[in-house]
């Protein structure tokens, strides 16, 4: 087991991780620690640390932290090239880089280089320290449910739908949950499919270049998330209207959001769809099949089903479960709006501390 000092570059760079607003909670037993080191050399931990949350060029971030120009250079495009920082242009519009969260971020970018060691690395943080994560305010992810789940006569906007999002966007890929991955490194593999991770971009082409995305057209990416909620799935996205740019399809035994609802008892980790569930009591058999297709522990059967309002997310997936058709979803009343962009959801996260 490494000893990390106080000056340690992964104790810096945890330090920088944890001030962005998605957070990077320091661990009492240091596991958040050996899971940098097992990604970021020293050097390079010592660079990542200092690196800006704007897009800056290797000549910048030398002036600015008294650094040689090409070693900068060649740790920034290292890192970049593992998925572990942030490539992109700076608003001269040259090369830039900049620090990456560790989720969603640099964690996702490792599915290649996930092995047995670095699941068991993750696991070991996610019980020591990641929940504190999950916690924050407003939440990183929101549920989205599938337009056919929601009562026809409603009217859905492209944000509050996940076959909306994918219909609005130019580009569409698909990759492996990392999730479900490392979950069955360490031995308890999940059920669910692997292949339906959704990336998304409003450049034409932006995934045709091969790599680990795999290119995908607007219809098969409308397929993987039929598929996605045929297995009983949950739609999770960034929390914001314009920028999403993924679409996770989740579950409770291996995601590492939603099973911190039951791994580690933290209610309200993804914020609600606007929908809300209902049930047609005319139709209900009182079946309880929708039980077993909700991940949130909010359907129960009295006769009919019952939906308990504060536990239903509003993701759909117990309609399309429901064999005589008794469930839909009705708009939420006083739902609120998510962050209209990327950068109102951190300045939220900034006023709630």
């Amino acid at each position: 087991m490494p000893a990390f000092e106080s000056d340690s570059p992964y104790r810096l760079l945890a330090r920088s991780l944890d001030a962005l607003p998605s957070r990077f909670p320091p661990a009492g037993d240091e596991s958040h620690l050996r899971l940098l080191a097992k990604l970021f050399s020293p050097e390079e931990a010592a660079l990542a640390a200092d690196l800006s949350t704007e897009f800056e060029t290797p000549a910048q971030i030398a002036a600015r932290t008294a650094r040689e120009q090409r070693s900068v250079a060649e740790l920034c495009k290292a890192m970049a090239g593992r998925g572990l920082i942030s490539v992109g242009k700076t608003q001269q519009g040259r090369l830039g880089f900049k620090l990456m969260p560790f989720v969603v971020g640099f964690y996702e970018n490792q599915s290649g280089s996930m092995d047995a060691e670095l699941a068991g690395l993750f696991e070991a943080y996610y019980r020591h320290g990641f929940g504190e994560a999950l916690r924050i305010e407003p939440q990183l992810h929101r549920v989205v449910p599938v337009r056919e789940a929601v009562q026809n006569t409603l009217e859905v906007q492209p944000f509050e739908s996940a076959s909306g999002l994918v219909e609005r966007m130019q580009a569409w890929g698909v990759v492996d949950c990392i999730c479900r991955h490392q979950k069955a490194l360490i031995g308890q593999a999940c059920p669910h499919p692997v292949d339906v991770c959704l990336v998304l971009s409003d450049q034409p082409g932006a995934f045709a270049g091969g790599g680990p995305v795999k290119d995908l057209t607007r219809e098969e990416a409308l397929g993987v998330l039929r598929r996605s909620a045929e297995a009983g799935l949950v739609h999770c996205v960034s929390n914001n209207q314009r920028d999403v740019w993924y679409i996770c399809n989740c579950c409770t035994c291996a995601c590492g959001v939603l099973r911190g609802m039951v791994d580690l008892g933290i209610a309200g980790v993804v914020a609600r769809s606007a929908f809300i569930n209902r049930v047609d009591e005319d139709l209900c058999i009182g079946c309880g099949e929708c039980l077993h297709a909700c991940q949130f522990g909010a359907l129960s059967v009295d006769v009919t089903a019952q939906v308990s309002e504060l536990r239903c997310a509003g993701c759909g997936v117990c309609v399309a479960a429901c064999p005589q058709g008794a469930l839909h979803l009705e708009r939420r009343a006083g739902a609120a709006l998510p962050p209209l962009s990327q950068a109102d959801w951190e300045a939220a996260r900034a006023s709630a501390g």
